[in-house]
């Protein structure tokens, strides 16, 4: 269990730099946690969806150095859970900058749920653990074989904010909250609509864990965990 994520604005550079872009720095966590409900959480059928669905949002700009890793204050950018965790985080990681990571985990969030609407397996590999990725990669095989095309669009990220942090044995892990508007549509393989509308958003909440090793060389995040607030 072990990928990362990233951030930068730009749509030309948002998938080019990958999630280094997006997340900057990272912060990471050991514990691996498969993703609950990643079909549900992510496949965001109009006929499933009655009270989930997924987002995306833009990339981080470069990490400002803390010059002596004073303690956390809770603000709007994480709850006061996650206080003890974001400080052992930023004593370990000088560079981490939490503003920039929340940042670089919505645009993570975007490039995840549109490679996940869209089938690409390959992008899934670089920004998901493998456990996440293979569940993806189960739900895409389904909707595969029932030859459903989904036509999903994120409408908007209303609020992303860490909600808890953990740092054990090197590893970071930063769980994010995402309030989201997210537009669905299913169509069947000749195209015929079966169900949503792209004018019609729904509300989504969804809860994701980032990881990364603070030991290595590599200073990508990866997703690690998937549920449903």
């Amino acid at each position: 269990m072990t990928i990362e994520i990233v951030l930068l604005a730009m749509v030309a550079a948002f998938l080019g730099l990958r999630l280094y872009s997006v997340l900057g720095k990272r912060t990471g966590h050991e514990q691996e946690h498969t993703p609950r409900n990643v079909e549900n959480s992510l496949d965001k059928r109009p006929q499933d969806r009655a009270a989930h669905d997924e987002n995306r949002d833009s990339p981080i700009p470069d990490i400002v150095p803390a010059s002596s890793a004073p303690a956390p204050q809770p603000t709007m950018i994480y709850d006061a859970a996650a206080e003890s965790g974001m400080r052992a985080i930023i004593n370990a990681d000088r560079n981490f900058d939490a503003g920039r990571f929340v940042e670089g985990a919505k645009a993570a969030y975007g490039m995840i749920l549109e490679a996940f609407w869209t089938g690409d397996r390959e992008q899934l590999k670089e920004l998901c653990d493998d456990d996440v990725y293979e569940s993806f990669v189960s739900a895409i095989e389904a909707r595969e074989k029932n030859g459903e095309i989904l036509e999903n669009r994120l409408v908007r990220i209303e609020e992303a904010r860490i909600a808890d942090a953990d740092y054990d044995r090197r590893v970071a892990r930063i769980t994010v909250r995402f309030d989201a508007d997210i537009a669905a549509v299913v169509k069947d393989k000749d195209g015929k609509l079966i169900g949503g509308s792209l004018t019609d958003a729904v509300d989504t909440h969804d809860v994701w864990t980032f990881m990364r090793d603070l030991s290595s060389a590599d200073p990508n995040w990866i997703l690690d965990e998937t549920d449903e607030a």
